[in-house]
């Protein structure tokens, strides 16, 4: 059955990239205020925090980061909850917090999520994400998250006829979508010929395949219905939630060219709203590297398997086309702190449901699905929104 009692009133987040003078508390308070206080809401409403970061003790060598956050943002003495599933860790807190509203057990929550990325070097950050993967049979041997998703890309080609050229398309329609979008890390457009030029990182993937290294943050208000009638008059619902998870090393799948987890995350939301694929209007996906959208589409129905590529060579998942897909630019070129990523998906969705989004809305926004998932898919949560007239 559909979640009945979920409701997203306010949703923000800081402009994402490299945040030089900004820590990661700082940022948090910066997005938790334009929730709140920016959105008329009064802090003292909020009963409970549910938070996604990853790393911070690797990063910015800082543990126990929810009461911390939260006593910075003014919400000291609160319950606060910090949430790690790698890149899926502000989905995860998302789904607590549906669960803890729809149980009743509190009336307004936060939802939030924050990552200082650019604190170290890029080789510690990539050392640091490589955490994510299985370190026995992947990380200690060498192969990181660019390499995994590279042997990924390599399968749906031999599978699919994938090419170069379809992933480099990708990378064109993100950063012409984050163009207009003032609080994206890369606003300026690409061609082509520049996103297929061979600086490889892990072939076949080149360096305009891959999401960059991020600070950022984002934050929800989310309340029950009686709630919501207090803050506006147009929240917007959450009607499905699904949640799934894989074997976190390539060599126990049987299939490299599709995610199980984002298969079976998206069935399970698509049952509980009692939607299918057909259903959406557009669509936020994990797009950490251009195959991944690709792949994600796949898995969530939106695209038979094989026919993504096509579908955005033929404009279908521009902004203006058929089924958008990332209007905003996506991870790809928004960029992508890995515990605010999550949180700030639903902040894209909230805006465009509610036609807020300016030279970034989508034509039709009844109702979309939001994908996030974590490592290379060990963890996924698959949301369905719809605006709360739909």
């Amino acid at each position: 059955m559909p979640l009945k009692n979920t409701n997203i009133v306010s949703a923000a987040q800081t402009k994402f990239g490299a945040l030089e003078g900004v820590s990661l508390r700082e940022m948090f308070s910066e997005a938790v205020d334009k929730a709140t206080i920016g959105a008329g809401i009064p802090k003292k409403d909020i009963q409970a925090a549910f938070i996604g970061t990853f790393i911070p003790e690797m990063l910015v060598h800082q543990g126990h980061t929810a009461p911390l956050l939260l006593d910075y943002a003014g919400l000291r003495g609160l319950p606060a909850t910090r949430h790690e599933a790698a890149c899926a860790s502000g989905a995860t807190a998302l789904r607590a917090a549906i669960m803890a509203i729809e149980s009743g057990m509190y009336d307004t929550v936060l939802v939030a999520g924050a990552e200082k990325m650019t604190s170290v070097t890029t080789n510690k950050a990539t050392e640091a994400l490589a955490a994510a993967a299985d370190d026995e049979f992947e990380s200690s041997i060498g192969l990181t998250f660019p390499g995994v998703f590279g042997i990924a890309a390599v399968a749906h080609m031999q599978k699919y006829g994938t090419t170069e050229e379809d992933m480099a398309r990708v990378a064109v329609k993100a950063h012409k979508n984050a163009s207009t979008n003032p609080l994206a890390q890369f606003q300026k457009e690409i061609t082509l010929e520049k996103a297929l030029t061979p600086r490889y990182i892990a072939w076949p993937l080149k360096l305009f395949d891959c999401s960059p290294i991020s600070d950022g943050a984002a934050a929800l208000v989310v309340t029950s219905n009686e709630k919501a009638k207090e803050y506006t008059d147009l929240p917007v619902k959450i009607v499905g939630s699904g949640q799934a998870s894989a074997s976190m090393n390539l060599c126990e799948r049987s299939e490299l060219a599709s995610f199980p987890a984002s298969v079976s995350a998206g069935k399970a939301a698509y049952n509980m709203a009692g939607m299918t694929a057909k259903d959406m209007d557009f669509a936020i996906v994990h797009d950490c590297f251009t195959i991944a959208e690709l792949i994600a589409t796949e898995d969530l129905g939106l695209f038979k398997p094989g026919e993504a590529a096509k579908a955005v060579a033929e404009g279908v998942t521009a902004l203006d086309g058929d089924r958008p897909v990332n209007p905003m630019g996506g991870l790809k070129a928004v960029g992508h702190p890995v515990g605010a990523t999550g949180v700030k998906q639903i902040v894209v969705g909230y805006r465009e449901l509610l036609g807020d989004a300016g030279p970034n809305q989508v034509p039709k926004h009844d109702k979309c699905i939001v994908h996030n998932f974590g490592g290379t898919g060990a963890s996924c949560v698959v949301t369905i929104m719809r605006r709360g007239d739909a």
